[in-house]
């Protein structure tokens, strides 16, 4: 027997088997009919005995046997190797269609009426939902766990629990005919109060969904419990496509409650307890006041009594077409303004709850001091050095062999340039740090991925997206001889006839009042602009000390500084990278040209192999010999738009005039539906956008979590 046909054998007999126990259970609750069982009864359950007015079944029977039912299709579905999802809908889908059809079957006989109507009327009974709920309840709890990684059924639930809440938002606000399919599928009025929470339940369900795409474990547990509401609030009008929908919804969510494992921010809990009690206070203040200046709208005059009962009954939306004791304009709009300034404060207050965590941004000088003693020992990429910069925390291993600097941007872990440290330890060190992010609601991403490591992202399940190239001088090969090169070769030229020199000195060689020209100089150049760089700049021209950086310091005819290159020292690495090159105003063109090949001299005489210029962005779309092709056209006049503002194009020629060699750098991220947000929590890193939520603090504050922690065994 070959494999497919020995599980097509499995499932049909567990077909015949499921509808036994189903069968069982029917014959068994018809065989209880007749007894007397204290507590309430669920009507039309057995529809075969309708003309002797005992249809109805005690729910002290009716529930345990379906219960035990459920249990046996459950570990059916289980030996069938039915994941857990699967076997809750199977379940549920199968066993509702068996309860309606045996229903519609039996009322057909009984009441001696056509196959139509016996199936409108069974739709209405309530005891066909209830072991549909208790079957997909056993599937979804009994059933094969799948791994959580898969991201198309979080997507596709999350998707569906935003479009039921956003049903049920369209139901309360606009008019819908009887019978039509919003109608059906939003709860309809059971009660005043059932049918005023049902906006705010379905606004409540459309925030959730994005906890939800992003696997929070508090979106989960209240998306379960409101669905479940929402589910009751249908089956308390009658069984209908919206029950099923919302119940199936709810059953989804339970069966995939292990890809639900992003903890919440423990320290959002008082924080948003003490925003809660604002919150309500500012409801009862504002309706007392309201209520004591329109104190002659009342029937029974004024009472702190009464404002607290008229405003409460309004935050519920009980008062949502008036109150019975405030009249006038007034006891028409009170309960409703009431109402929508509850609903919008309990949604910010859940979009907070949900938030990822919040990020604080520590220093701590042991972690400080392992970094740099890593970055002097591994760090051979030209972007190494720069992980050593003030805004970014650091991830180690478990051992301390390998490190990585990031910071939270807008939800997003960005990463700076590639984990440095011992070779075998990074991938285990990536893939922690991925776990570690998730668990706190962050999406991961890395800017300035070199291409050597990109087969060391692909096998943590990351993605690479082409970002630009770095520009390498090869100082050994470098020359100013010959034709193309004859412009950088004249401004060297210039410069030394007017009688600019230069002079090369580590930041322990510089005493404090060329420091302080130096600084003056930066500030100068750069105006008003903001420090620009996350990748591939320093923080702070003294950011390192002693021989980690260089500055390559250009003098007037006079002696005067007039501007500098300010060099990371990757030891490692042979190389120095390029951080800034500010200079006053007034010196002469070319005189950037002519400092970088003062700097290639320095480099000659001390065993330096690199030298790294600026990053040009999207170097092979800008180039003017690129050979481009269909969008890649759109993409270029795009990026020549941003010229004012980016200097891409700027950044590209200046490399250019030296011949470079060119490493491809990238992107890194997890799922194309990142990139949008990775693309501003990438120009926000790099200043070029504002960061609104960035805020310093001075001192740790008490029950900080550190944002530097070592990955877990």
């Amino acid at each position: 027997m070959t494999r497919a046909l020995r599980k097509l054998v499995e499932l049909l007999s567990g077909l015949v088997v499921a509808l036994a126990v189903c069968a069982a259970a029917d014959g068994w609750l018809n065989l209880a009919a007749a007894w007397r069982v204290p507590g309430g009864n669920l009507g039309d359950a057995l529809p075969l005995y309708e003309l002797s007015r005992r249809s109805g079944s005690a729910a002290l029977v009716f529930i345990p046997t379906w219960a035990v039912a459920a249990v046996v299709l459950g570990l059916l579905a289980r030996r069938l190797r039915a994941g857990r999802l699967t076997a809750a809908v199977s379940l549920s889908v199968g066993v509702g269609a068996w309860c309606y059809l045996t229903t519609a079957v039996s009322l057909s006989i009984v009441r001696q009426i056509g196959a139509g109507a016996a199936l409108h009327a069974a739709y209405g009974v309530r005891a066909v939902f209830v072991p549909a709920v208790l079957a997909g309840l056993a599937g979804a709890l009994l059933g094969r766990p799948r791994p959580a990684g898969d991201r198309v059924s979080v997507g596709v639930l999350a998707v569906l629990v935003a479009a039921v809440g956003a049903l049920g938002v369209i139901d309360a606000l606009l008019p819908s005919r009887s019978g039509s399919l919003l109608a059906q599928l939003a709860p309809v009025r059971v009660h005043p109060l059932a049918s005023a929470v049902i906006a705010p339940v379905g606004l409540a369900l459309v925030v959730i969904a994005r906890g939800l795409w992003r696997r929070k474990r508090r979106a989960w547990q209240a998306g379960v419990a409101l669905l479940a509401a929402m589910t009751a609030l249908h089956v308390l009008h009658s069984f209908d496509g919206g029950a099923l929908i919302t119940g199936l919804a709810a059953l989804a969510l339970l069966a995939r409650r292990d890809a639900y494992s992003a903890r919440g921010d423990p320290a959002a809990v008082p924080r948003l307890a003490g925003r809660a009690a604002l919150l309500v206070s500012g409801f009862y203040l504002y309706g007392i006041v309201a209520i004591w200046a329109n104190r002659m709208m009342s029937d029974h005059g004024f009472s702190v009594w009464l404002a607290v009962k008229e405003t409460s009954a309004s935050i519920v939306g009980m008062e949502w077409n008036g109150s019975a004791h405030l009249t006038g304009e007034f006891g028409e709009w009170f309960g409703t303004s009431v109402f929508i300034v509850a609903v919008v404060g309990i949604a910010l207050l859940l979009r907070a709850w949900l938030a990822p965590w919040r990020y604080r941004l520590l220093l701590p000088e042991r972690e400080r001091r392992v970094a740099h003693e890593l970055v002097s020992a591994w760090g051979a990429d030209t972007l190494s050095p720069f992980a050593l910069r003030a805004d970014k925390s650091y991830f180690f291993s478990d051992d301390e062999r390998a490190f990585l600097a990031y910071r939270v941007v807008g939800g997003v872990a960005v990463v700076s340039g590639d984990p440095i440290g011992f070779p075998d330890a990074l991938q285990a060190l990536v893939a922690r740090f991925i776990e570690f992010a998730h668990g706190r609601g962050w999406r991961v991403a890395v800017l300035g991925a070199s291409e050597d490591r990109l087969g060391l992202y692909r096998a943590v399940g990351l993605q690479a997206l082409y970002h630009g190239d770095e520009a390498v001088l090869d100082v050994g090969s470098f020359s100013l001889d010959g034709r193309p090169i004859r412009k950088v070769r004249q401004s060297c030229s210039r410069l030394a006839e007017a009688g600019f020199t230069s002079v090369a000195l580590y930041p322990r060689e510089i005493g404090s009042e060329l420091r302080d020209c130096l600084l003056e100089i930066a500030r100068s150049w750069r105006g008003d602009e903001p420090d620009r760089g996350f990748t591939m700049a320093f923080d702070d021209l003294f950011r390192v000390e002693a021989e980690d950086a260089l500055f390559v310091i250009g003098l007037d005819p006079e002696g005067n500084s007039v501007g500098f290159l300010h060099f990371a020292v990757s030891r490692a690495g042979r190389a120095l990278s390029l951080s800034t090159m500010p200079r006053l105003r007034t010196t002469p063109n070319g005189f950037n040209e002519w400092l970088v090949c003062e700097a290639v001299t320095w480099a000659r005489g001390h065993a330096v192999d690199r030298i790294s210029l600026n990053f040009a962005p999207f170097a092979a779309l800008l180039a003017p010999e690129a050979v481009l092709r269909g969008a890649q056209h759109v993409q270029r006049r795009a990026l020549l738009a941003l010229k004012g503002h980016f200097q891409l194009d700027n950044l590209l020629l200046f490399n250019r005039k030296f011949f470079p060699g060119w490493q491809r750098r990238y992107i890194v991220y997890e799922s194309r539906s990142d990139l949008p947000r990775v693309g501003i929590a990438a120009l926000v890193a790099e200043a070029y956008l504002p960061n609104l939520r960035q805020r310093r603090r001075p001192a740790l504050e008490q029950g900080d979590r550190p944002a530097i922690v070592h990955a877990p065994s």
